[in-house]
């Protein structure tokens, strides 16, 4: 089975969990401090994915 995540985006949500337990990482627009780590996560995953690096596309969600 090939990887999920390429070695771009690790490194992308590497850093979104160094500023989050620093407490520098900030949320979208409303620019609130991040304290959840699956959010953080989702941050780096997003900023990887803008950056053009192989990470699998969002999953829709159900209502």
């Amino acid at each position: 089975m090939p990887t999920k995540y390429g070695k771009a985006s690790q490194k992308s949500v590497k850093k979104a969990m160094h500023k989050m337990k620093a407490g520098t990482l900030k949320s979208g627009k409303s620019k609130k401090k991040v304290t959840n780590r699956k959010q953080a996560i989702a941050i780096g995953l997003s900023e990887a994915r803008k950056k053009g690096a192989k990470v699998p596309r969002k999953k829709a969600k159900a209502d």
